[in-house]
């Protein structure tokens, strides 16, 4: 890793980065310790005690954060048809069928956030799967995303519904807002997210489920959270 700029290096200074702080404090401290000019986004770290390499151990889910993550989603829907109108007046920004598929597979066209698509659809997006999939950008049935039900679907994304999935070396990322939604809203979506995390605990998972947790802002130094009082606020 490069070295750190003379800003992140003077704000790590300013708390102990070693100690981990309750959910409360961690937040508070994660607001205060940023420095960048812009509205940083503040992102969830959590290890997790579980082995993503067994199929009975995988832990992927949605979550809807009451207040959002303060991120305007551009989403993408691949429908035809009443579904492509419904589609456009539930906000989906760019909605079509074979022509968005050409435009992704011909010139690489990426630039949104979300797709959704019919089951009727996923024959054909099916052809841009290497493209979508790599970005964690193809719709999948699991986390609602393949449905014929795309104003549901549109408007959930556009409220603040997050996907959240292990990675393989067990880490779980996840944003739950911005710098400027303040400690409190911070707090309730960080609790919504590690609610839900925990009810996705795999049946196959032994041992400790929550092995670290830590918060950090777009720029700033990670604050460890303390795993052990998350689980007494959630019980």
């Amino acid at each position: 890793m490069g070295k750190r700029g003379k800003q992140y290096r003077q704000v790590k200074e300013t708390y102990d980065s070693s100690k981990p702080y309750s959910v409360e404090e961690g937040l508070d401290l994660v607001s205060k310790v940023h420095f960048a000019k812009f509205d940083e986004s503040v992102d969830v770290a959590v290890r997790l005690g579980v082995d993503p390499k067994r199929a009975d151990q995988m832990v992927r889910g949605t979550v809807t954060l009451p207040h959002g993550t303060g991120k305007q989603v551009r989403i993408v829907a691949f429908a035809k048809g009443e579904k492509e109108k419904e589609a456009q007046e539930a906000g989906a920004d760019f909605v079509g069928g074979e022509d968005l598929v050409k435009k992704i597979s011909e010139e690489g066209w990426v630039d949104f956030d979300k797709a959704v698509a019919t089951p009727d659809m996923m024959s054909l997006v099916g052809k841009i799967g290497k493209i979508l999939g790599p970005r964690g950008l193809m719709p999948n049935p699991k986390v609602g995303t393949v449905t014929f039900d795309l104003k549901k679907a549109v408007q959930e994304l556009k409220a603040g519904k997050t996907e959240f999935r292990v990675d393989k070396v067990r880490n779980v990322h996840v944003p739950i807002g911005k710098v400027s939604f303040g400690s409190e809203k911070l707090r309730e979506n960080f609790m919504v997210l590690l609610d839900a995390l925990i009810r996705a605990k795999p049946a196959a998972s032994k041992g400790t489920y929550l092995k670290n947790v830590s918060v950090s802002t777009t720029m700033g130094p990670g604050v460890k959270i303390d795993a052990a009082n998350v689980r007494t606020l959630l019980r």
